[in-house]
């Protein structure tokens, strides 16, 4: 490509409407071209940093930094959305390649010795210097970073490190790509009118559209998405069909995309990292800088949460085991079973099943319900924009302030397909800052929802009602953020108090005037009955023994991956430690090691997977806030959850930010209570 044609790139050239690059204009061969140019601009901008010739201060070294490599992040922010949300055999190529291209460039930066004695020297004089709140919070994750990243090593352990972490850059990368292969290419096609017996309409329609954009018309498919693969476990009255599907659930990642030995690697690693650093283990290194802070504080929290639910879990299998006994079957209670038997028996005792709930819980009634939420509690507005963005299926709306001023931009691509990873999260393209005349942010929402057929509404269970408010609740942390530093902006929280402001914001949606405003029948236009209000709320608690073991299974297991001395066969490792824990044997881990993305793919929840529940403790304890005044929308106490929680980002210690909000610190047994766990 000649320098012509660099100079012009539409993915660094972000001249449309609010400052957002041309989407139609991308041409994926031209992301490598973008990602060079930009590296070596920021290579300049660092060394202009490093090699200044003043006295290291706040404005000269730390402030420079912070808009250092903008159109890097420009490029590196569009091209991970398209890595997860549509990628193809282009990008899959190019993020191999890249991944440990910046591993390499940030390593560089990270050991560039003058930079760090210039963050040191301000660090170690931060109290003469007088500096403000915000810029004593950012010095402080500057110099903790580089610290972190090998600063203080001698040239021959940062040249060691540097290495290790390009390896397991391209790892991680290895890793998701396996998943999504094993992910997209699995289909289980059904035929006869045998094999669909007990599946409702809206989970055949799904099927049937999922077999259509497959080449199979007239056809049914299952699919590993978990809206299709979740449902058709619990209503496919096939058992043997039921197992199959189940079977290649769990055992994505470990059959030709064989995913045990990268973990394996992928592990030792991260142990040899963790000791470079001085750090007994990789739990400890990456513990350092949360709430909890040490592995043993998360075994406080998970061992007494995992021996409540193994108890619940164990009177739940009996109880499912009578359902099974009671229809004249002889065999005993498996893991494919445990979801179809908990559906009839929550049916039985509660007079109502998710197929009956699911034609009022329609997506765009719950989008609408999320957005008003966040108008109640924020004085928010989301206004649709007409835009060309990466899928024809992404939605692109303005946020709007009650001033009727923009404040952020909001994009949400809600439907699965092959070209994305499955999951839900949320990301952005721009993150919010008031430096250098301030930047809007540029928050999307990435879910996995079954596509209906064209004329048809995507109706969603409540477990995917909850996921679309859990990532509106992090994109409303990033929307809200309102720091001065991109450092400090929105999401950039520790990693045990992230998942707050997501799954606080989860309580909104079973608020009973909620649903019975937004919960609304496709077909009738009716409201959702308060009969079936009622139960749905007294539903809440039913099956938390099975959903408390398989999470709780989980984090247990990350935490011991990284605190083990030695993984050398992993297989042996999960089954030894699951059976050590006493794991009942009719339920997995939500996420087994060959697919836990979270963990392994990327390095972002590793030793972090028990944050989930860890802020749910705080999540239920704030939300208590609110019921105390009798009003979930009391303004008060959402003007301070605005501005301690959603707005202040990584500003102030998690325990300052949420004491100021809720005045004291909570304890478990909110969220045990919640989860019918007392």
């Amino acid at each position: 490509m000649n320098k012509i044609d660099i100079e012009t790139n539409p993915i660094l050239d972000w001249t449309g409407k609010h400052g957002l690059p041309d989407f139609a204009a991308i041409d994926e061969n031209l992301f490598r071209a973008a990602f060079d140019q930009a590296i070596e601009a920021h290579k300049s901008e660092i060394a202009a940093i490093a090699e200044n010739s003043e006295p290291a201060s706040f404005e000269n070294t730390i402030i420079p930094l912070e808009l250092a490599g903008k159109s890097l992040s420009r490029v590196s922010a569009l091209f991970w959305n398209r890595a997860g949300a549509h990628t193809n055999d282009t990008i899959r190529a190019l993020e191999r390649e890249i991944s440990p291209v910046m591993s390499r460039h940030y390593s560089e930066i990270a050991q560039n010795r003058p930079l760090f004695e210039r963050v040191d020297t301000i660090w170690q004089n931060r109290k003469e210097a007088k500096l403000g709140k915000e810029e004593l919070r950012v010095i402080e994750r500057y110099w903790k970073g580089f610290v972190r990243a090998g600063a203080n090593l001698d040239p021959e352990d940062q040249k060691h490190l540097a290495e290790m972490n390009e390896r397991l850059a391209t790892l991680g990368t290895n890793f998701g790509q396996n998943v999504l292969s094993d992910e997209s290419n699995w289909r289980l096609f059904l035929t006869e009118e045998e094999d669909l017996a007990g599946l409702p309409q809206f989970l055949r329609d799904a099927m049937a559209q999922a077999a259509a954009e497959a080449g199979k018309d007239g056809a049914y498919a299952v699919t590993l998405s978990r809206s299709i693969i979740e449902p058709f476990l619990t209503f496919s009255d096939q058992r043997e069909l039921r197992e199959k599907a189940f079977q290649a659930w769990i055992s994505r990642g470990e059959g030709e995309n064989d995913n045990r030995p990268i973990a394996e690697e992928i592990l030792a690693l991260r142990k040899k990292k963790a000791l470079l650093l001085g750090y007994d283990n990789y739990a400890a290194f990456k513990l350092e800088d949360t709430m909890a802070k040490t592995p043993s504080a998360v075994d406080e929290l998970l061992m007494p949460v995992w021996q409540k639910a193994c108890e619940r879990a164990g009177q739940e299998a009996e109880a499912l085991s009578e359902l099974i006994a009671e229809e004249g079957r002889n065999h005993d209670l498996e893991a494919w079973d445990w979801r179809h038997y908990a559906e009839k028996l929550r049916t039985r005792q509660f007079d109502f099943s998710e197929s009956e709930l699911k034609p009022y819980l329609q997506l765009e009634r719950i989008i609408e319900a999320a957005f008003d939420v966040a108008g109640r509690l924020f004085s928010v507005r989301f206004r649709p924009i007409e835009l060309e963005t990466w899928h024809n299926d992404v939605r692109a709306f303005e946020v709007i302030d009650d001033n009727d001023k923009v404040i952020g931009l909001f994009f949400a691509d809600y439907f699965a397909r092959s070209s994305k990873r499955s999951g839900a999260w949320m990301s952005g393209f721009q993150a919010s800052h008031k430096l250098d005349g301030g930047e809007l942010p540029i928050i999307y929402n990435i879910m996995n929802f079954a596509k209906p057929a064209e004329g048809s509404p995507a109706l969603l269970s409540m477990d995917d009602a909850k996921t679309l408010f859990h990532e509106f609740g992090h994109a409303l942390h990033g929307l809200l953020s309102d720091v001065t530093y991109p450092r400090i902006s929105g999401t950039s929280v520790s990693r045990d108090f992230v998942e707050l402001p997501s799954q606080l914001f989860e309580h909104w949606l079973t608020q009973p005037n909620v649903l019975k405003k937004y919960a609304v029948h496709f077909e009738t236009g009716q409201a959702i009955p308060d009969e079936l209000v009622e139960k749905v709320l007294a539903a809440e608690k039913f099956n938390s023994g099975f959903q408390t073991v398989e999470f709780t299974a989980s984090a247990l297991v990350d935490m011991a991956y990284h605190t083990a001395d030695d993984v050398s066969d992993i297989a042996d490792f999960e089954a030894n430690f699951l059976e050590k824990l006493g794991m009942p044997g009719e339920i997995t881990m939500r996420h087994r090691t060959p697919h836990f993305l979270h963990i392994f793919s990327g390095d972002g929840y590793s030793a972090g997977y028990y944050s989930y529940l860890w802020s749910e403790v705080l999540d239920a304890d704030a939300f208590q806030a609110f019921e105390e005044t009798g009003d979930a929308f009391d303004p008060n106490t959402a003007q301070k959850l605005r501005q301690f929680i959603y707005g202040s980002g990584g500003s102030m210690d998690p325990e300052d930010a949420y004491v100021a909000f809720r005045g004291k610190l909570p304890s478990p047994d909110a969220m045990m209570e919640g989860r019918g766990l007392v």
